[in-house]
């Protein structure tokens, strides 16, 4: 057997090498909120559909992120669908220390007391079902309790380290 010409040469496992394969893997874009003392959210590209029947998503968080303790304790969490259109809002709950829910930032309480992004393409609430340990961060599992995907559109990407849109 030969060797392709286009596989190039592997590199031992790291961070980086985790990173850089990633920056090719385009990924839909989702804030995640949750309510606590006040309200928390983060950007998120590790959103995913688990099951249909129940209805269950997952997404991974950093136990180091400002919003982990919240989400750690949260019954229910916030998951906001971002539309082409949102990059500055995506790019808001990205930034460590921004104002997330300031005058900026158009939300209000929704079911089960969470925080709900105005303007999103879809959202759903989730009763979480399940925290796991994975690495330096946690898989939360959450149960689909109310949603709404009224808005519709065409979703917010995120390729090659920054924010973009789908092409026809």
């Amino acid at each position: 057997m030969t060797a392709s010409p286009d596989l190039g040469t592997s590199r031992t496992a790291s961070p980086e090498l985790l990173r850089s394969v990633f920056r090719q893997h385009a990924a839909g874009v989702a804030v995640i909120t949750a309510a606590g003392a006040g309200p928390v959210g983060f950007t998120a590209t590790s959103l995913n559909s688990v099951a249909a029947e129940p209805p269950l998503i997952s997404f991974g968080v950093g136990t180091s992120s400002s919003s982990w303790p919240t989400v750690a304790e949260a019954d229910h969490v916030g998951v906001h669908i971002l539309g082409e259109d949102q990059h500055e809002l995506a790019a808001t709950f990205a930034r460590s220390g921004a104002d997330r829910f300031g005058p900026a930032t158009d939300w209000r309480t929704g079911p089960e007391g969470v925080p709900l992004l105005g303007g999103v393409v879809a959202w759903l609430v989730c009763r979480v079902v399940a925290r796991i340990p994975a690495g330096d961060h946690r898989i939360v599992i959450g149960e689909v309790v109310a949603g709404d995907p009224a808005r519709g559109g065409r979703p917010l990407v995120y390729h090659q380290g920054r924010f973009t849109a789908l092409r026809d």
